[in-house]
């Protein structure tokens, strides 16, 4: 046994540069930290051969002075933290004083830096752990680490390097999460002499986080920054609380300029502040999921961080509108004080621990699902929809489908479906019948802009109210049914209706899916599903572990409706169901509850796997594909969309609805070209 012995110091950073510096997309990162805690607003990065041959960040930071340039090269040498108590409070992207010492060892390194005292920059350089004198140099104020050959002296370690290709794709990763983390820094990336990426300051940086929006400068060719899908689109962006957010304007720019904008349109906006915990920033709908997790940037206190506690979060609020193995899209910023998490948990610093775990938990679990409910308008579920008179009419239709329609749009759309038989007035209307077909508001006024009758002309080319070409059959705001009225059935799947944008297509099955299911979730919660008794009991044949499992747990089969009883040793009959459902799928929802029930258990079936199964209640309960439905039932289901959270998508994730605008039908028919 060999005798204990102090290693050498390049051998210490060597093993440090293992951990550490894994790659140059690694070491990129570190110097990228490093500038911006020296306080740089403009870092310009070079790469060659995926930053193996050549690795040049420049700032225009702070500076290092002539004199610390050599401690800047040694190990465990920082300015960032000098106590315990720092280190637990710490707030700056770096604090170990590692990296710089890791490269050296590795890799040549030349350290070229300038304060603004100095009449020109000092710099030094370093090889296979020997220092080199500083020298005088030429530099505006600010520092350049100029990073070449890496592993150049551990040939083992360099084979692990993937191709030039792979390298530089990791950099540009890393330089992306740093740029979305501050968009008040100007970055540009280079690889072989190519520019890449050009991305202007968003503003000055003393006022980051800023406080309201501003004008930024445009991106350069080539690269996306057009916000009109971010925050100018107006189903899912002109209702949402943007302007008020502190960090919006210039973080979203920065986002549609990174991410691009087919991002930003698919996105909602994700903000709320609670005593000393924050978080904001962009949340993809489930249309825009992705295969990997290559579009989720999650950063603590300006950190990029993959934790195990905010994923787990984030997963839980897409779990019932994300399709199957799908994940989800994001760019989240949780601020909290740094006492509150500890950063010292990991070599790479890309992970945290919260001090309070379960409460962090729930801030973004709750925050992210308040975000990602809202109705199939666009609207968040804050916003309040156009009012609904409290009456409805009790046809048949609406009762089939289990949904009411407000006697307003009931009249509306009667008096033009039935010319023959014209509606009476009704008291909660707003407008009043008249035999002629038009609809007059309730003073009586006759002018050209408030008066449209069904056999006018110029319905096809109304234009009042900002309603050009939509041709509805009344003055009607866009906003008051953002989802439109309903034109016809197509298939026997899909609804068509119009809007003030053109022509919405509806997934029928789905959308009247998602009502079911949501309708199903608040009875549960308030324990209040209405159950419907049969007329004639449900017989099936069933296993006597199915017969089990009906009497033993016959309460919680109660409470989600159910009146399961044995017939006899192989027979079971649904006397009673929820109201939702429907009676013709009594068996096959009776069947799925009892399985679930045996396999799980009452309690985590009430619990854990409550979503699950309620979902499948909902696909039992929901209009069947080639069932016909009358207009007014198609009208129905538009406006219980408008009202029902996360209607955009069904219960496995799929999207309900799409619009077609009539400036993309325009240019299908070749319209004014």
């Amino acid at each position: 046994m060999s005798a204990i012995r102090l290693l050498p110091d390049l051998l210490i950073n060597q093993i440090a540069a293992g951990e550490v510096i894994e790659r140059p997309a690694a070491a990129l990162k570190e110097l990228l930290e490093n500038s911006l805690d020296a306080g740089a607003t403009d870092i310009a990065v070079q790469l060659e051969s995926g930053g193996i041959k050549l690795l040049r960040v420049r700032d225009n930071g702070k500076g290092i002075a002539r004199y610390e340039l050599k401690l800047a090269l040694m190990r465990h040498a920082t300015s960032k933290i000098a106590s315990l108590a720092d280190l637990q409070q710490v707030a700056s992207m770096g604090f170990r004083g590692e990296a710089l010492a890791s490269i050296a060892a590795v890799a040549q390194l030349t350290l070229t830096s300038r304060i603004a005292s100095d009449t020109h920059a000092w710099k030094i350089e370093a090889a296979d752990g020997h220092l080199d004198e500083s020298a005088p140099a030429s530099h505006a104020q600010g520092t350049t680490v100029e990073i070449r050959e890496l592993y150049f002296n551990t040939p083992a370690r360099r084979k692990f390097l993937k191709t030039e290709s792979t390298e530089f794709a990791w950099c540009e990763e890393a330089f992306k999460r740093i740029a979305l983390s501050r968009p008040d820094v100007a970055f540009s990336l280079q690889h072989n002499g190519k520019t890449i990426w050009q991305l202007p300051s968003a503003l000055p940086p003393s006022n980051f986080p800023p406080e309201g929006g501003r004008t930024v400068a445009p991106s350069p060719p080539g690269v996306t920054s057009d916000l009109a899908g971010v925050i100018g689109q107006p189903s899912r962006m002109a209702n949402s609380p943007i302007r008020g957010l502190g960090w919006g304007s210039a973080a979203l720019k920065r986002v549609a300029a990174v991410l691009g904008d087919e991002f930003g349109q698919a996105a909602v906006t994700v903000s709320r502040n609670a005593a000393n915990l924050s978080l904001h920033g962009l949340a993809a709908l489930p249309a825009y999921s992705r295969s990997n997790r290559d579009a989720q940037y999650f950063f603590v206190n300006g950190r990029f961080v993959r934790d195990k506690v905010a994923s787990h979060a984030l997963r839980q609020a897409y779990q019932d509108i994300l399709h199957h193995q799908r994940h989800p899209a994001f760019v989240l910023f949780l601020t909290l004080p740094p006492e509150q998490v500890d950063v010292n948990v990991h070599p790479a610093k890309s992970e945290v621990r919260f001090r309070e775990s379960q409460g962090i938990h729930q801030f973004i679990f709750h925050t992210l699902q308040q975000a990602l409910a809202i109705p199939a308008s666009g609207q968040d579920s804050r916003a309040s929809i156009s009012p609904q008179p409290a009456s409805f009419i009790p046809t048949q239709q609406n009762i089939s489908l289990g949904i009411a329609q407000s006697a307003a749009a009931y009249q509306v759309w009667e008096a033009f479906a039935n010319p023959s038989s014209p509606p009476q007035p009704l008291p909660t209307s707003p407008y009043q019948g008249r035999s002629d077909g038009a609809i007059f508001p309730p003073d009586g006024t006759t002018s050209h802009s408030t008066r449209l009758s069904r056999n006018d002309s110029s319905v096809a080319g109304y234009d009042k109210g900002g309603l050009r070409g939509v041709g509805f059959p009344f003055p009607v705001s866009p906003n008051e049914f953002p989802l439109g009225f309903a034109l016809a059935q197509l298939s026997g799947i899909y609804i068509l209706a119009q809007n003030s944008h053109g022509l919405i297509v509806v997934d029928m099955h789905a959308a009247h899916e998602r009502i079911v299911y949501e309708q199903l979730k608040t009875s549960l919660d308030t324990e209040k599903i209405a159950t419907q008794p049969l007329l004639i009991p449900v017989s099936f044949f069933a296993d006597t572990l199915d017969i089990a499992t009906a009497e033993e747990e016959h309460a919680a089969l109660k409470r989600l409706g159910f009146d399961i009883v044995p017939l006899s040793p192989t027979t079971l009959a649904v006397r009673a169901m929820p109201v939702l459902l429907k009676q013709s799928e009594a068996e096959a929802a009776a069947r799925d509850v009892l399985d679930e029930l045996r396999e799980f258990g009452a309690s985590r079936v009430l619990t854990e796997r409550r979503n699950e199964l309620l979902s499948t209640l909902a696909c039992h309960g929901a209009v069947r594909a080639n069932r016909i439905l009358s207009i007014t039932e198609m009208n129905a289901l538009l406006r219980k969309m408008e009202q029902t959270e996360r209607s955009g998508q069904c219960n496995h994730g799929r999207p309900t609805w799409f619009q077609l605008s009539l400036n993309h039908l325009d240019k299908m028919f070749m319209r004014g070209q």
